[in-house]
């Protein structure tokens, strides 16, 4: 063998190694879907492919596998599986790479294959058109030909006839290719946010009816907070409010647009403006809402005070027939909820609720219109971005979590929680404050008590509440004697309701059991 045909034969087996052309398959499929989001801000979308695709993946995940993710990863859930797919599409994008080096026509097959099925998520979403398809087009458009660019550059080229040497694309070329294709497709995904981050005049819209609506100043009442250090505040800030929904992508509805229908078994089908249901009169209430997943002890519930129009004002436009016993809500993005129709109208404070804490809903809340309904778990009773209710019988229809094995009906559990100290805390011995939350909400908490390694039970001392339909603060002070300690705390309804010692985990109908905590004073 000849110097020269050594020297070839080592670069045409290094350009044959795998990462090239795996590498070039991320980097095209990283490029279309960054121009996907231009497509999608510019145009005021929220249907990108990876939001569709992620939205379907959502709807089909069996009942146990979304619980399994609540009950894991709590408000993250969406931000791991965003981060899953990420993992997902890379890796695609890197085996159609490595197809494309192998046999061109069959990896941008495949890449078409990935497009198409995208698009079939689009399609599949609730209230698409075909604009929402333009940003699918639009990363096809763009990265099948960026794959076969950048594979082109990544995979050995044939020899001409006759030559003894076969010559190898630049490793330098590829590289500075393909960093130059990564960095428009991240200055890409910026754009695209930043072009989305108005979203249709969303933002606008929302922007506009602050300065239209007589929303009130979110001041916490006299005597409702504690202000024990640490403990959480009576009023949850908007921004720490917990999310616990299907939607990866908020809808996006501007309120100009945004439209109610009340139809099902009723005299008279209604179909309300935001202008038209905001007319009617807003109503400033304080109401704690939470998650039938939250665990003994867990942070899926806030308190705030929310501004809308009664729900039992608008149904009584419609005049529902006798023999309905439900409502059915649907949201913008199809999701269903079922709730029970004499909740809605037996005076207790059940909202469309259009203000959150002084401002308008922010859109991750529900923007423009979302119900909030004191005493049942929101998966029940609290859809976000609402556009239609339907009067109905509960054995004629079937909702989202319903279909998945949760309860129909949903009434919220007498629950306490221990804030302060936190578990596994180390304290000083002395004077310690036990403080935290109990709620029942539309019963009222009457009584919270607090009891150190199973001993007696001692009175806490209660804040106070503006009604029933709030969680409520509470505190004992413990004289804390050196060694190692278990906390209980329990809560006791208006009713008479002692709150249950029986564990129960958050399925099907909310979970059960005192919160316990252990600590060491030192």
């Amino acid at each position: 063998m000849t110097s020269t045909e050594s020297g070839a034969g080592s670069g045409a087996g290094s350009v044959r190694s795998w990462w090239p052309p795996a590498l070039a398959g991320v980097v095209a499929l990283g490029l279309g879907l960054a121009v996907a989001e231009i497509v999608a801000g510019a145009l005021g979308r929220a249907e990108t492919p990876v939001v569709a695709v992620g939205e379907e993946f959502i709807d089909h995940t069996p009942g146990w596998l979304k619980d399994f993710a609540v009950e894991t990863f709590g408000v993250h859930d969406k931000s791991v599986l965003l981060a899953g797919m990420g993992v997902v599409l890379a890796l695609l994008g890197a085996l159609i790479g490595l197809l494309t080096a192998r046999s061109r026509g069959l990896g941008l097959l495949a890449a078409t294959v990935l497009l198409v099925v995208a698009g079939l998520a689009v399609n599949a979403r609730p209230d698409t058109t075909m604009a929402d398809l333009l940003p699918t087009l639009a990363a096809g458009l763009v990265a099948l030909p960026a794959l076969a660019w950048l594979v082109g550059k990544a995979a050995p080229v044939e020899a001409p006839a006759g030559a003894a040497v076969v010559p190898a694309p630049s490793r330098r070329a590829f590289l500075t290719a393909a960093g130059v294709t990564a960095g428009l497709a991240v200055a890409g995904a910026g754009l695209g946010q930043l072009l989305g981050a108005r979203r249709a005049g969303v933002e606008t819209s929302r922007d506009d009816i602050a300065a239209s609506l007589d929303l009130p100043r979110a001041d916490v009442p006299p005597g409702v907070d504690l202000v024990v250090p640490d403990a959480d505040p009576w009023r949850t800030p908007n921004q720490h409010f917990y999310r616990i929904d299907t939607a990866l992508s908020e809808p996006l509805v501007r309120a100009e647009d945004w439209s109610l229908r009340v139809h099902g078994m009723v005299e008279t089908e209604v179909e309300l403006s935001y202008d038209q249901l905001v007319a009617m009169g807003l109503e400033d209430r304080w109401l704690t809402l939470n998650c039938v997943s939250n665990e003994v002890g867990g942070h899926l519930i806030g308190n705030a005070l929310w501004s809308g129009v009664p729900i039992a004002d608008v149904l009584a436009l419609a005049r529902p027939r006798d023999g309905a016993d439900a409502v059915r809500s649907r949201s913008q993005d199809g999701w269903t909820a079922g709730t029970p129709l004499d909740v809605l109208t037996d005076g207790r404070d059940a909202l469309l609720a259009v203000g959150m804490n002084g401002d308008p809903l922010p859109l991750a809340h529900g923007f423009p219109v979302r119900m909030i309904v004191p005493g049942l778990y929101g998966y029940v009773s609290a859809t976000k971005w609402v556009v239609e209710l339907e009067v109905t019988r509960f054995a004629d229809f079937e909702a989202y979590w319903t279909t998945r094995g949760w309860a129909e009906k949903g009434p919220v559990k007498v629950a306490s929680r221990i804030d302060v100290p936190s578990s596994r805390a180390h304290v000083a011995a002395g004077s310690v404050a036990v403080a935290g939350v109990a709620w029942a909400q539309h019963r009222g908490i009457a009584a919270v008590q607090v009891r150190v390694d199973d001993g007696d039970w001692n009175d806490a001392r209660l804040a106070a509440v503006p009604s029933t339909d709030t969680w409520r603060q509470w505190v004992w002070e413990w004289d804390a004697e050196p060694g190692d300690h278990r906390l209980q705390v329990r809560a006791t309804t208006m009713d008479g309701e002692v709150q249950t010692s029986d564990q129960a985990p958050p399925a099907p109908d909310g979970a059960s059991g005192w919160h316990t905590i252990d600590v060491t004073v030192d």
